[in-house]
This record gives structure tokens, sequence and C-alpha cells, in this order.
């Protein structure tokens, strides 16, 4: 028998909301810099926004919006720090002795390239189920193809918003919304890496879905 292509499971959804709210209350007591810190909580509200009328109405599934709602922790975590200055050299050494930046040999703080890899990675799903609903394909393979190009041109559309916020404010505060510290090609390896997210995605949702064209839960 054919399944269905989503299971409605409002359990999960009503969770990771909560969840997602939680944290932000959390993430909100003492930033490092209340106006960025807003800013980038204006986008988490919007997202979350967005990723709700999904469920709702273009029938996304409840794993989809999980996972969403885990990007959504990673990025709340980086707003609270302005992406720049997230500790998780301090964690790791306090857990496991040991100093990413070090172990790596990294000269910037690597936050927020894990942002934009996770963006890929965990919002794929979402974005190959919303693709099947609005355009009514099959196919899984031409479902990740639309899929992946949504993840480039909604990563391309991400940085010129940034650009074009960044240029209202001063030098200074342009610096801190970014976190571009200093890199010239930043926006390049955020695109280029939340690429390599939906990639490894489309690698095992190909697995998964095999020769069936239909999505389960």
């Amino acid at each position: 028998m054919q399944q269905n292509f989503v299971h409605r499971n409002f359990k999960p959804v009503v969770v990771s909301t909560m969840a997602v709210f939680i944290v932000m209350v959390l993430a909100s007591i003492e930033p490092l810099e209340w106006s960025s810190y807003l800013l980038h909580q204006l986008g988490t509200l919007l997202f979350l926004a967005l990723m709700l009328v999904a469920y709702r109405y273009w029938f996304i599934s409840s794993r989809s919006y999980v996972l969403a709602a885990i990007f959504l922790f990673i990025h709340i975590i980086g707003a609270r720090y302005l992406y720049s200055y997230v500790p998780y050299d301090d964690w790791t050494q306090q857990l496991f002795g040991i100093q990413l930046s070090e172990m790596f040999g990294w000269q910037r703080n690597m936050y927020d390239r894990l942002v934009h890899f996770s963006y890929g990675l965990l919002l794929f799903r979402a974005m190959v189920e919303s693709s099947k609903f609005i355009f009514k394909i099959q196919s899984i393979k031409l479902l990740i193809a639309i899929a992946l190009m949504i993840n480039m041109s909604s990563s391309l559309i991400y940085e010129l918003l940034e650009w074009g916020i960044a240029t209202t404010l001063s030098p200074e505060a342009a610096e801190a919304y970014n976190g571009q510290q200093g890199d010239m090609w930043d926006a390049h390896k955020d695109m280029a890496l939340a690429l390599l997210g939906g990639l490894i995605a489309a690698t095992v949702m190909l697995f998964q879905a095999r020769d069936t064209h239909i999505i389960t839960e």
C-alpha cells in the first residue's frame, strides 16, 4: 500500500516549538550586545513562523519541523554570542580537556560556519517536502535537485540581506552583526558550507528513498 507523503504528528511539533521559546528566553539573559542580538532573534521568530505555516499548509513532516527546530537552537546560541564569540573552546576544555581551535589550528571563531552548514543539512528535508507540495512533483531526484537550488538561492538571498542590513549600521555594529571577522570571503564560504550540508542530506535521502518516489516519516 502506498504511504502518505507525511504523517501528521503534532506532539513533536508542540514540544520542539516550546523548546525553541525556552532556549530563546534563556539566551536573552544578558546577551553580549542587545541590538545585534534582537536583529538575529527577529529572524528566529520569522523563521519559526514560516516553519509553522509550512507544517500547517505545505504539509512538511513533523521530522522536518524538529530538524528545523534543532537548527534554530544552534542559531539562537550563536545569536547570544554574536556568532564571533561563542566560547566553544571553553566548553570543550571543561568537558574534554581540549580546545578545538588549538586542535584544528583555527585562527577565527568557527561557530558561524557550523550554523550555515547546519542550515543546509537540517533544513533540506523540509525543502524537499515543501517542493513536493508546491510543485506537485513525484520524482525524488527532481525534488532533490529543486531543494538544492532552493538551498543555494536562499543562502545567496540571506547574504545579500545581511549585507543590506550591515550598510545601515555603523562599521562596528555591522562587523558585530555579520560576524565576518575580517574574512573577505566569509559570504562565499558560508554559502559553500550550506551547499555541502545540503549535498550530504541529499545523499542520505537518496539512499533512504532508493527506487521509491514516496518520502515517509
